[in-house]
């Protein structure tokens, strides 16, 4: 069990790297910056804050606490990135930096107690909460760029009215 659930840990996180990524290829660069208003954040601020979030969580994850004395997060919410190749760069760094971890764990330091601002989790634990985290910020960069391109977005999943299409599909391929 601990090794399918490593894998399929490993997939949603890919999956949801995906969605950032193909979020990003439909947009230009002034587009990462725009805010729907003064008090939301750009797609270039989520993005620091995610870089900034995984080299905490995930640098040195089995033996340090996941908020590391280095980070500043307060800065992760101002906008310090001015490219979309420094955007791209710190996405990457941060990915990186979580499937390296992940790739540390298995069932022989499955039940190890780590720590987050000094609260105990298990891998399990961790790994689920930073899922949910990354879950929840990749969609906010979805939603931005729908509303960045308006009608011109390409739907990153199933598009309106192509359900029936969709599922049609799906289960004529029998069950896998």
């Amino acid at each position: 069990m601990v090794i399918n659930y490593l894998e399929n840990a490993r997939q949603q996180f890919k999956y949801y790297k995906s969605l950032g990524e193909r979020t990003f290829e439909q947009l230009e660069e002034i587009d990462l910056f725009w805010q729907p208003n003064p008090s939301s954040n750009s797609i270039a601020v989520i993005v620091n804050h995610l870089w900034g979030n995984m080299l905490s969580r995930w640098t040195d994850f089995l033996f340090t606490d996941g908020e590391k004395e280095w980070r500043n997060r307060d800065l992760e919410f101002k906008e310090v990135i001015k490219s979309k190749e420094e955007l791209l760069q710190k996405w990457e760094a941060g990915w990186t930096c979580l499937f390296k971890a992940l790739e540390t764990i298995d069932q022989r330091n499955f039940n190890t107690t780590i720590y987050i601002r000094n609260q105990a989790h298990t891998p399990l634990e961790a790994i689920n909460r930073q899922l949910a985290h990354y879950a929840y910020h990749v969609g906010q960069l979805v939603y931005i760029g729908k509303l960045v391109k308006e009608t011109s977005w390409k739907s990153l999943s199933i598009p309106i009215g192509k359900s029936s299409d969709f599922n049609k599909t799906k289960f004529s391929k029998g069950k896998h």
